[in-house]
């Protein structure tokens, strides 16, 4: 008797573009309703300066979409040159599609902030090895604490930041542009560090670097035994994170608190599947704990009917 082994069936397309936006809330609909037609699910956030999101789907019903995006006269060429960066998957990441209208599509909190207007210098990441070995270059982690718990390029500092908007007030109290001459920056895809960037030259820093493509790029292009990326790398799906070629990693998540779990921290006695984790077990209260028991009651059930509970893997609000 052979086994049949389950092969990559769903696409998982990553992008985002920085781009003026006047009329972004008009092309709400339309980018919706191209995804419903083709099967999508994921998330994709729209706002004047731009688009950004992670959507999943059968491999030509993506890049029908990316076609319709790049081509449509509509979007009168503003997304022509959009990139993505691709990763496959045998169950679907996503449940739902969303697009979603925004303020930013990455979150700095910082009004006139524009990567279109001023911006860090790109770096490939097949020179990004020489650039981080450079002892004068200060590395930033722009990325959020529980990413960074998992992985991180070697030597890069980590500012321990809950949210993107927390990197100004980091950088006014820990970095000064008359003693920090160079500094490099990286991210998930691209996109904080990309923006960060922009902050960081309006307030005087000269020579800012930044990571092209982000680390999804780097992973999928770096050769692993050429690599100075320590772990794996969390991302917004329920892959939960990956490793080099982007491969699926060993991490899971507690979907409590959200917190990537190693498979040791899962042995954990704090460790309650879809309940709690050693990072949140302590901070639960007693009425959020007996919603999370009925959650995950109904995930089970569903799971024993052969169907796809709605708050599977889901935050808690």
């Amino acid at each position: 008797m052979t086994l049949a082994t389950t092969q990559p069936t769903y696409l998982t397309a990553a992008l985002y573009k920085f781009v003026s936006l006047p009329d972004y809330k008009a092309l709400q609909a339309p980018i919706l309703k191209a995804c419903q037609d083709n099967h999508i699910k994921g998330t994709l956030l729209l706002a004047e300066e731009g688009i950004n999101g992670t959507i999943a789907g059968l491999p030509e019903k993506i890049h029908a979409l990316l076609t319709f995006l790049r081509c449509n006269p509509r979007f009168k060429n503003r997304f022509a040159d959009l990139e993505h960066k691709e990763s496959f998957a045998s169950e679907h990441p996503f449940y739902r599609m969303k697009v979603k209208l925004k303020k930013e599509i990455v979150t700095l909190g910082v009004p006139g902030v524009s990567p279109t207007k001023k911006v860090g210098t790109y770096v490939k990441p097949a020179d990004w090895n020489a650039l981080i070995s450079d002892p004068e270059v200060m590395l930033i982690d722009t990325r959020n604490d529980y990413e960074v718990d998992i992985g991180t390029f070697k030597g890069a500092i980590d500012p321990r930041t809950k949210t993107f908007r927390e990197f100004p007030e980091y950088i006014a109290e820990h970095f000064d542009k008359t003693k920090h001459k160079k500094v490099a920056m990286f991210c998930t895809g691209g996109i904080r560090c990309e923006k960060a960037s922009s902050y960081m030259m309006d307030q005087g820093f000269e020579e800012v670097y930044h990571l092209q493509g982000g680390i999804l790029k780097y992973l999928e292009t770096v050769p692993e035994a050429e690599s100075m990326w320590q772990g794996e790398c969390f991302v917004f799906d329920q892959r939960v994170a990956v490793k080099h070629n982007l491969e699926v990693g060993e991490f899971d998540q507690c979907y409590a608190c959200r917190h990537p779990l190693s498979p040791a921290e899962m042995q954990s006695p704090q460790y309650s599947a879809g309940i709690s984790c050693p990072y949140c077990f302590d901070k639960t209260t007693e009425d959020k704990r007996a919603r999370l028991i009925e959650r995950q009651k109904q995930v089970m059930l569903a799971k024993q009917r052969g169907e796809t509970h709605i708050g599977e893997k889901q935050k808690e609000e």
